[in-house]
């Protein structure tokens, strides 16, 4: 098969095969140091990360571990204010789930990006995730931080169903005017977890985790069609096969769609 009809079953643009992100060794290897870190721990910022990555012997500046920790679209997550990377011409719309029970699929739906490693650069996962029932009614990935994939991945979402609130955080794809006209436009609540909160959006840094630990960094994915490819295998295995301690050892399909019940 061709790759300009890989391209299109995957709903690709060609040129995003062959794109990486253009990056020396000595980078890609430290981003991919400061990806493991933050995964295992999300509330350090790059004082932090710098004391870490000194510890494992690169000693790296503190302002240099920022531009990365930049690139990569990530930041701290720590109770006090922060900086975000959020667009100051944009709306930012309340938190909803303070003291809110979620007690039915499509209840809420949570969303965020994270950044996925390639053996010759780097690209950026979005997924859409049912709190209740775990389950990841969509996600798409892209080669840059714009708003286009965050789009998608909503469009394909709400062909499945409509949450009553959906929760982001502040960042820029998800004030935008084009992804919360579309909320607004299918009458779902707009939810955003406040600057600096630290569970706001739990459930989505544990699926990151998950996805990481148990797909990414044991295939070393070599370029971006490979690794939308995997994750896609993933996902489908996450949705339907893997078992969650949390839904009484059944699957978020088993929850979303059967009607399995779980315990409080």
């Amino acid at each position: 098969m061709s790759l300009s009809r890989q391209a299109e079953l995957f709903g690709m643009a060609r040129s995003s095969i062959y794109y990486c992100p253009q990056v020396n060794e000595e980078e890609r290897l430290l981003m991919q140091l400061i990806d493991e870190i933050y995964t295992d721990a999300p509330c350090y910022g790059s004082r932090k990360i710098k004391a870490a990555l000194a510890r494992q012997g690169y000693e790296v500046g503190r302002e240099r571990v920022q531009k990365l920790m930049r690139t990569m679209g990530i930041e701290a997550i720590y109770p006090k204010p922060r900086g975000s990377q959020r667009n100051p011409e944009h709306r930012i719309y309340p938190y909803l789930l303070r003291g809110v029970k979620i007690i039915r699929p499509n209840h809420v739906w949570g969303t965020d990006i994270t950044y996925i490693r390639l053996a010759r650069g780097w690209m950026y996962l979005v997924a859409i995730l049912d709190w209740f029932s775990r389950y990841v009614v969509s996600w798409a990935v892209s080669t840059t931080l714009d708003v286009t994939f965050c789009l998608d991945a909503l469009e394909r979402a709400l062909h499945t169903g409509t949450p009553e609130i959906f929760n982001s955080d502040q960042g820029s794809q998800f004030t935008s005017m084009a992804f919360t006209s579309l909320l607004k436009a299918s009458g779902i609540r707009i939810s955003m977890d406040g600057r600096g909160r630290v569970f706001d959006n739990i459930f989505t840094e544990r699926f990151w985790r998950s996805v990481k630990y148990e797909n990414v960094y044991i295939n070393d994915y070599q370029g971006v069609l490979e690794g939308k490819q995997g994750l896609g295998s993933y996902m489908d295995f996450y949705n339907h096969t893997r078992i969650h301690q949390a839904l009484d050892y059944q699957t978020p399909a088993e929850v979303h769609f059967q009607g399995g019940r779980v315990t409080p």
